[in-house]
């Protein structure tokens, strides 16, 4: 079990809020939380529902917050929640009880002692259902206990905002259902398998909570809930057991034990399919590994592919597609980070089928030649000003690449190939926010004033941090990549390969421009608005390294990833920018406008450790080292988000967890380039 502690983390506070919990659906919704039971965030909750999902893109609403619960053994009462309040209270400390924490897979299980009785609590969503189940056990007591839960309920956005919707409350056996008077907000219900419910009163408002991590953030961080009802129960000997439900479904499963068997079955079968993808190495990939592979299905959701406007005339249809949250709590779907994350998420843990799903789905969406930034969370129809990337396009062709090597479909080559063809002609004649080809040297060039198009996408009140206008490196050694891969998809698709092997030569040849001899590296720019090449070192030359082959000679590869190693390298990730550049900065906290100045001005990104090591094992011909440098991963699932990876992280020592506490491409790029590197040994 690669998560699990005792009374050492869970019993203090500090240590136990630090380190979070989330579980998933498949659909959108999660739930998340900390160890300590406290409410942390305005995404914390038992149900954060994606209304709409799968049809339309995910609104996230948090509808079911907490289980206040309350345990009676004899005379004495022990308050298991724990609240921190706008006045600085603190009350009640159930986490002084909790005697044990674990991640069962992705099931969260706590134990508390209570004077002689021990009492267990597992949490979990069904897959495919927007349903959380709470399951209580008496492990262990010299008498019948009594428990007590509180149900907290709201019906807002999970980005916060508390604003006292209207919930109409009804009982139902076993629970309540409430139904909010907002528009697309579904009813939902909290029931359970046994016990005596008294629905709560319509202004009954647990005010003042205190998000603290929020506050930290610069957000607005008080917080309320309604206490819709409260549920009583006797645990005994005989009857040791307690199921609550929280859904928006019409008739959830109730049954607790087949629901926890519906959970681990599938996370049985995730670990059964990577095991036959990788029937080598799975025997051999430490316990940390395999958890990975339970995290990537957590960013993995399913979505319609609905044709867009334009093509509605000649097809209005929607069939099964597929997506990636880029990163829990907040993230949505993002097409660069689906694109980086697609080969590590799915096609090295043997679920080529639902990477077919994805690219088909995004496929859809193509215009200008472009892929969409991201897809907005409210369903508003996609405008130009969501095709604000150049570079997600251009991964887009990589994942399709990884996953026809992968999978040897021809089938899918074929019936994208003209949607290829328009992604390369647009680029090459030109197309939104200055993206085009130069003619002269063969590279691509993007940008305009007050866009950000790259990953380095930071803005604050109208400011580009990082506006990297010009020929920036990573970008054109995808483009280069993307002509190599059309050439041979052009053989697959029955078309002539020639004119695409012309325009890579002709960028192969222009990138040589990149090589800085004084700095024994590449630009991070070239051809910038002033004229000049922006010298700054920054992590992304490392694609020039370990995307495409014979853009840098063999010494130029090992000097840039010298450079990057000796300057940018940390044990979880690599810093967006020298330490030694004037503009580096060094923690990313604050309010939102100074951590969007810190996000790429130095911030440890996770998922660039995975690159940087299969570029060590390259140029120094070392996987096994490569591989070491891996291994820090697995002690970081055990302190942030628990069994997953971080997205950023500070850029000096000692680099605490920042931004999401799941990030999609952190876990997809570590398991892809563990898997690789160990193929190489």
């Amino acid at each position: 079990m690669v998560v699990s502690f005792g009374g050492e983390i869970s019993g203090e506070r500090a240590s136990a809020e630090s380190r979070e919990w989330l579980i998933t659906n498949g659909l959108g919704s999660y739930g998340c939380g900390t160890v300590a039971g406290s409410l942390t965030r305005a995404y914390h909750g038992l149900l954060v529902a994606a209304l709409g999902a799968p049809t339309d893109p995910c609104t996230r609403t948090l509808l079911v917050a907490a289980l206040e619960e309350v345990v009676e053994v004899g005379h004495r009462s022990y308050p298991l929640a724990n609240h921190r309040w706008s006045g600085g209270e603190q009350a009640p400390v159930g986490h002084l009880w909790i005697v044990s924490f674990r991640l069962e897979g992705t099931v969260p299980t706590w134990r508390w002692a209570l004077g002689d009785a021990l009492l267990e609590k597992r949490l979990w969503m069904q897959p495919g259902a927007h349903t959380t189940t709470v399951h209580y056990r008496l492990l262990q007591a010299s008498q019948p206990v009594r428990l007590s839960l509180t149900v907290l309920v709201n019906a807002r956005s999970h980005h916060g905002g508390t604003t006292h919707p209207e919930l109409v409350q009804r009982p139902v056996p076993g629970g309540v259902a409430l139904a909010p008077r907002l528009e697309g907000v579904p009813p939902f219900m909290v029931c359970a398998d046994r016990g005596e419910i008294n629905v709560g009163g319509a202004g009954d408002w647990s005010r003042g909570q205190d998000l603290t991590a929020e506050a930290e953030r610069g957000l607005p961080s008080a917080d309320d809930h309604l206490r819709a009802a409260r549920l009583t129960v006797t645990l005994s000997a005989e009857t040791p057991t307690l199921t609550v439900v929280a859904s928006t479904e019409a008739n959830p499963l109730r049954d607790g034990e087949a629901a926890l068997r519906d959970r681990r079955t599938h996370e049985e079968a995730l670990l059964a399919r990577w095991r036959v993808a990788q029937p080598r190495l799975a025997p051999l990939a430490p316990p940390w590994v395999e958890q990975l592979v339970l995290a990537a299905d957590q960013f993995v959701v399913a979505r319609a592919i609905a044709e867009p406007m334009e093509r509605a005339a000649e097809a209005s249809r929607v069939e099964a597609g597929g997506s990636v949250l880029a990163g829990y709590p907040w993230f949505g779907d993002w097409g660069r980070d689906t694109m980086i994350s697609l080969p590590g998420l799915t096609l090295v843990t043997g679920r080529a089928a639902i990477a077919r799903r994805i690219l088909r789905t995004y496929g859809a969406f193509l215009r200008h030649g472009l892929l969409p930034n991201r897809f907005p969370e409210d369903g508003e129809p996609l405008e130009d000003t969501a095709y604000n990337t150049v570079d997600a396009t251009l991964w887009y062709v990589e994942s399709l690449r990884a996953y026809h090597a992968a999978s040897g479909d021809d089938d899918l080559i074929r019936e994208l190939f003209p949607r290829l063809q328009e992604i390369v002609e647009a680029h090459a004649r030109g197309t939104l926010h200055g993206i085009r080809r130069d003619p002269v040297d063969g590279l691509l060039r993007a940008g305009e004033e007050g866009l950000q198009l790259t990953w380095m996408d930071a803005k604050v009140n109208g400011e580009v941090i990082t506006p990297r206008i010009g020929k920036p490196v990573e970008v054109n050694a995808l483009w280069i990549n993307a002509l190599r891969a059309m050439a041979r998809f052009a053989d697959l698709a029955g078309h002539a390969s020639a004119p695409y092997d012309r325009l890579a030569e002709t960028a192969r040849q222009g990138f040589q421009r990149f090589w800085n001899s004084a700095a024994r590296c590449c630009f991070d720019v070239l051809d910038g608005p002033d004229g000049h090449h922006d010298a700054a070192l920054r992590p992304n030359q490392l694609l020039a390294v370990t995307l495409t082959e014979g853009l840098l000679s063999g010494e130029q590869a090992r000097a840039v990833v010298r450079a990057c190693g000796q300057q940018l390298l940390t044990p979880l990730g690599l810093r967006s920018l020298d330490p030694d550049h004037p503009a580096y900065q060094g923690t990313c906290s604050g309010g939102p406008a100074a951590r969007d100045r810190a996000y790429h001005q130095g911030t440890v990104w996770g998922w660039w450790l995975g690159p940087y090591a299969l570029a060590h094992a390259r140029v120094y011909d070392d996987p096994e080292g490569a591989l070491r440098l891996l291994e820090p991963i697995g002690h970081h699932l055990t302190t942030a988000g628990l069994g997953s990876v971080s997205e950023i992280f500070d850029g000096d020592a000692p680099h605490r967890p920042r931004g999401c506490i799941a990030q999609a491409w952190s876990v997809a790029e570590v398991l892809r380039a563990w898997v690789e590197l160990r193929q190489a040994i």
